[in-house]
């Protein structure tokens, strides 16, 4: 049977159909070097280590295991949908099948408002990252400062989302050939760095040599629960991109176990790459406040740009070129999951239909793509313009998006197959128990995140009428999706109306 074929198997009586993109370009390690691409490891750690170390100190690797805990049982719910019902709209197409178009709808929202956001973060890290490579191959540190120049630095960053744009359109073979070698470089960089870190340590030539001890393995050593909140939000969002392999999968080879065992995969891997650096990093620096330290709030903007000269001599520019390569590499991979998303919600009128068009060259969501890429565009240069501190607190407010379409996904699959829940150890704990749990600590974490957020001093610090800047835009950038959502409804009522998608109790077992 043919990929085609088995798509249209597994499809066929639910109203699911394939959208025209080139299927069986991607094998399994394919699929996991994009998972890792699109989470992006030395991105996010520079970015996120020194965050979660303010919050939780040194019980960062408790607070890492379980973050992966929610991640792991969803992925593996994720997994059982996809070998149900393989199809590029994963989040939006499940949630609807499961729920009905309107929460479906709001699922495909969640995932497209995170990606959009992230995309525009990422282009900046790169630019930043570009602008201090800059400086240190000619020895110019005024060079590093032109990041700071408004003007040039949203004129790189619009060239960087064009560029990954420009690849992600031509296709999943080349994204996946791009990948390969960026992917594979900041991992090498990444090892480097945790090597060098623990020889400084064994030598006693480390900035504050700390042992590594069983109780940062201990959650619940955590001071409050608000700490655990904070840290575990956090740690959500660094292992967040996992999902890209399933919104590959009408273009995987084996559609119906290739995304969902890549997602696992990849969801493993990763957090043996952050325990590795994570412990690392605390057995180098410590937790202090000053210097060098991982506690102090100078170096959380980018703990390796504090720390790779200390650690790795003068190969501290392969640090910067890792995290330029890997911000670059996950801003285009991670427009495969957007793309692919509104492809699938233009291809059943859930969007106009002009989100559904492909390629005939590439075979690749065209519409869809360029779309991502203005929207990335726009919200960057809005943000950055309005004020740098709206930019990173929608980041921040990023955490509660997540959670909120992981959380419906997760519990979509329980919905969705509670007929055969009881069936067999497998069908109970896969389909029922591992994405029940995983689902309920994420909505728990979204209500919780919501709330806190509410508080001025949450995030940047910034407010309006006392209200959390960080509360207003996560609950804004909902908010717009349901007003876009009844927008829609007016205007393509069909699928509203569950004509395009019906939505079943029972999964079909072709």
């Amino acid at each position: 049977m043919t990929t085609s074929e088995s798509v249209r198997n597994a499809a066929g009586d639910h109203g699911l159909s394939e959208k025209g993109l080139k299927a069986g370009s991607v094998g399994l390690i394919g699929a996991v070097v994009i998972g890792i691409s699109c989470i992006a490891p030395a991105y996010t750690l520079t970015a996120a280590l020194g965050p979660t170390v303010s919050e939780v100190g040194v019980h960062l690797p408790a607070i890492f295991l379980v973050g992966f805990i929610p991640m792991l049982l969803v992925a593996l719910g994720y997994r059982e949908l996809n070998n149900a019902m393989p199809d590029a709209g994963t989040s939006f197409t499940w949630a609807t099948r499961a729920f009905g178009p309107w929460m479906g709808w709001m699922g495909g929202w969640g995932l497209i408002a995170a990606t959009i956001i992230v995309l525009s973060n990422l282009a900046a890290v790169a630019v930043d990252f570009f602008y201090l490579m800059l400086g240190q191959i000619f020895q110019n540190p005024a060079l590093a400062d032109l990041s700071t120049v408004l003007p040039l630095n949203i004129a790189t960053t619009l060239v960087f989302i064009a560029g990954a744009c420009w690849i992600s359109y031509r296709g999943m073979e080349t994204t996946k050939t791009f990948q390969y070698v960026l992917v594979a470089f900041q991992l090498l960089v990444l090892g480097w760095f945790a090597i060098a870190a623990f020889a400084h340590v064994a030598n006693g030539t480390a900035f504050d040599a700390t042992a590594i001890q069983a109780d940062w393995f201990n959650p619940f050593a955590v001071e409050s629960f608000s700490q655990f909140a904070a840290g575990v939000s956090l740690s959500i969002f660094i292992f967040w991109g996992w999902d890209v392999t399933l919104t590959m999968n009408e273009e995987t080879k084996n559609p119906e176990k290739t995304p969902g065992r890549a997602a696992t995969v990849t969801v493993v891997v990763i957090v043996l790459i952050y325990m590795t650096v994570s412990l690392a990093t605390l057995a180098f620096a410590g937790i202090g406040t000053t210097g060098l330290g991982a506690g102090n709030p100078e170096n959380q903007g980018s703990i390796f740009a504090v720390l790779a000269g200390p650690v790795m001599g003068p190969f501290a520019i392969l640090m910067s070129l890792a995290i330029l390569s890997s911000s670059a590499a996950s801003l285009q991979s991670t427009f495969v999951s957007p793309a692919r998303t509104l492809l699938s919600m233009g291809h059943y009128k859930a969007l106009p239909k002009s989100f559904s068009k492909i390629s005939p060259t590439h075979k690749s969501p065209s519409y869809a793509t360029i779309a991502a890429a203005i929207a990335a565009a726009a919200f960057y240069v809005i943000t950055r313009v309005l004020s740098e501190n709206a930019l990173w607190d929608t980041i921040t407010a990023l955490g509660m998006m997540i959670c909120f379409y992981y959380g419906i996904t997760a519990l979509a699959c329980v919905w969705y197959f509670r007929a055969q829940a009881f069936r067999g150890v497998h069908a109970f704990f896969f389909k029922f128990l591992a994405p029940l749990v995983g689902g309920v600590i994420l909505l728990v974490m979204f209500f919780k995140t919501a709330y806190d957020s509410m508080d001025p001093s949450y995030g940047s610090g910034s407010n309006i009428a006392g209200l959390g800047l960080v509360f207003i835009l996560g609950a804004g950038v909902i908010l717009l999706g349901a007003v876009l959502m009844f927008v829609m409804y007016w205007r393509h009522p069909e699928f509203f109306k569950g004509k395009v998608i019906s939505r079943t109790s029972q999964p079909y077992n072709p």
